[in-house]
């Protein structure tokens, strides 16, 4: 439901689990936030969609897949236009889990989600969504 924030002024909308579905797939960098020493972590990583969860490509041995693997994670990608004061996002909370069958390996694989670290990046995580939310900010007119 699109929300006026004053008369003539910027509209706040909340947006469907689709919806919000559908603008994750128009972006490919978001941020992954989960559990590093006890602490909060938040990591920039680029993603595709499959089939309704979030793939992310990274090292199997690294600190990153070590602390997310199992763990519930959120997630949260957006689009802004600071010009237009318009814009979107989008948080997904979930179970991150390791995508270990070879043939779920070998289709991902297919995605062509390359990630940006350097070094090899052979291993991939799902985020399982347990709750979408979303919101779209419409800005004021001229």
């Amino acid at each position: 439901m699109a929300v006026p924030m004053q008369p003539g002024g910027p509209v706040l909308e909340e947006l469907s689990r689709a919806e919000c579905l559908r603008l994750l797939a128009t972006v490919t960098i978001g941020r992954i936030s989960y559990t590093r020493q006890a602490l909060p972590a938040v990591d920039p990583v680029n993603f595709a969609l499959d089939d309704g969860t979030i793939v992310i490509r990274t090292d199997a041995g690294g600190k990153f897949a070590a602390a997310a693997h199992r763990a519930v994670v959120a997630f949260q990608a957006d689009h802004l236009d600071p010009s237009r004061r318009s814009g979107w996002s989008v948080t997904v909370v979930g179970r991150c889990e390791e995508v270990t069958g070879a043939g779920d390996v070998a289709r991902l694989d297919e995605l062509g989600l390359e990630s940006w670290a350097p070094g090899v990046r052979n291993h991939f995580l799902r985020i399982v969504p347990a709750i979408v939310t979303g919101r779209k900010l419409r800005g004021s007119p001229g």
